[in-house]
C-alpha cells in the first residue's frame, strides 16, 4: 500500500495522480523557469500550444521528454484550457500560466487544500500570505470591484477573481460547463463552481512579474469582458429561479390514472 503513495512533503503523501495544464503561445524563453519550478512527483504536464511561431514545443520536449503536447485548434486562453483539461489523465488538475508568474512549488499548498476536503483550490493574491508584483492600481481596483459583485450576486466569499493559478479534482468538470474561449474563463470557473455547490478553499499565492515578453492585458477591455460573463451568469441564475417546478400528480397505489 505504501508504494501507491507519492511523498509530497515530509508530512504529506498522496495517491491521486496530478496533471498540470499549461496554455502557451510563444513562451519558449519562459518555459525553462516554469518547468523548473514544477515538483518532480507531477504525474504529467499537458502543454497546450496556441500555434506558437517560436520554439515553444521543442523547448518543452527538451525540458521534459514525456510532456503531452496538445495543439490548440481554436483561439483564446479558455479554449486552450478546455482542450488541456480534456487531455488530462490525473485525478487532480492544476492550471499554471506559462509566463513565469507562478511558482510551481506552491502546488503543494493547493494539494493540501484538496486532500483536506476541498473540491476546488482557488489561488488568491489577496488572501493572507498572498501577493502580487504585477498589478497596477487600476487593475487592482477593477479586480476588487468585480470580485465584490460576484460575491454579492452568487454568495461567494472570494478575495480574488481574475487569477489563473487554481487546482481542482477532475470530478468538478462533471459539475460545471465550460463554454468560454477567452481570458474570462477564470471568472466563469470561479462563478460556476460556486453555483454548483462545490467546496471552494482559497490558497494564498504570490504572482511574480512575467519573465520575458509583454503581458497581453488591457484593464478596460478585459474588465468589460469579465463583467459581461458575470451579468450573463446572473441572468442565467435568475432564469433558473423563475423556472416552474415540474408538475406532478400523486396517484394512490393500485389505482389507474
Amino acid at each position: 500500500m505504501a508504494a501507491q503513495y507519492r511523498a509530497i512533503t515530509s508530512h504529506l503523501a498522496i495517491a491521486p495522480p496530478v496533471s498540470v495544464v499549461i496554455p502557451a503561445m510563444n513562451e519558449a524563453e519562459n518555459l525553462p523557469y516554469v518547468f523548473g519550478t514544477l515538483p518532480e512527483w507531477i504525474h504529467e504536464v499537458v502543454l497546450v500550444d496556441g500555434n506558437s511561431t517560436d520554439a515553444t514545443v521543442d523547448v518543452a520536449r527538451g525540458l521534459r521528454p514525456d510532456v503531452k503536447v496538445v495543439k490548440q485548434a481554436g483561439k483564446g486562453k479558455g479554449d486552450a484550457l478546455i482542450s488541456g483539461f480534456a487531455a488530462c489523465t490525473g485525478d487532480i488538475i492544476v492550471m499554471v500560466d506559462a509566463d513565469g508568474s507562478a511558482d510551481g512549488q506552491e502546488i503543494v499548498s493547493y494539494l493540501s487544500a484538496l486532500v483536506g476536503g476541498a473540491d476546488f483550490a482557488k489561488g488568491s493574491r489577496f488572501a493572507n500570505g498572498g501577493g502580487t508584483d504585477d498589478m497596477t492600481p487600476v487593475r487592482r481596483l477593477g479586480n476588487w470591484a468585480l470580485c465584490t459583485l460576484v460575491n454579492r450576486e452568487f454568495g461567494a466569499r472570494h478575495t480574488d477573481l481574475c487569477y489563473g493559478y487554481n487546482a481542482f479534482w477532475r470530478h468538478c468538470l462533471d459539475r460545471i460547463t465550460l463554454d468560454c474561449t477567452g481570458f474570462e474563463i477564470e471568472t466563469l470557473i470561479n462563478i460556476r463552481v460556486v453555483k454548483a455547490g462545490l467546496r471552494v478553499q482559497e490558497v494564498p499565492s504570490h504572482e511574480y512579474n512575467r519573465i520575458h515578453g509583454v503581458r497581453n492585458l488591457n484593464a478596460v477591455r478585459d474588465g468589460i469582458r469579465v463583467l459581461k460573463v458575470i451579468l450573463k451568469e446572473k441572468s442565467l441564475a435568475k432564469a433558473a429561479r423563475r423556472r416552474p417546478a415540474p408538475f406532478s400528480v400523486n396517484v394512490p397505489r393500485g389505482e389507474a390514472s
